[in-house]
């Protein structure tokens, strides 16, 4: 199955001990994500670092590790949905998210309440992945 992640995943993702890791882990799906959340990641890696009591080098090597799992596409890759993803959501900053969902055929990884608002790709978040894993309904 392919997962698109939002930015709030990506970055709980970097805590290795957090519930979101071990999913991570543990779902042998392919991810992806928009590529400008790189970015997104660097404007708030001080955030992350002091939430993940990692230490600069181990956060800097777990980043390198989860970002390896991820497939970051470009903006060129998803462009002609973000008119219809922006239209789709009551907070426009998630059309990226949505745009990339519909561009690969993907359900989405967030849990964004605004994102389960729109009906052009299905939404899970972490509680219902893990429903699911358990249930063995994937």
């Amino acid at each position: 199955m392919k997962v698109v992640l939002d930015n709030n995943i990506l970055f709980s993702l970097i805590n290795p001990d957090s519930v979101n890791s071990y999913l991570f882990a543990a779902l042998r799906f392919e991810f992806f994500a928009p590529e400008y959340i790189k970015s997104e990641l660097a404007k708030y890696a001080s955030d992350c670092l002091l939430k993940s009591k990692l230490s600069k080098h181990e956060f800097e090597m777990r980043q390198k590790e989860v970002e390896a799992g991820i497939r970051f596409c470009k903006i060129s890759e998803f462009k002609r949905f973000l008119k219809q993803a922006k239209d789709s959501l009551p907070d426009k900053d998630d059309a990226p998210y949505v745009a990339l969902a519909l561009a690969i055929k993907s359900v989405i990884w967030s849990n964004d309440p605004h994102l389960k608002q729109q009906s052009l790709a299905k939404v899970f978040t972490t509680a219902e992945l893990i429903n699911k894993l358990l249930k063995s309904e994937f």
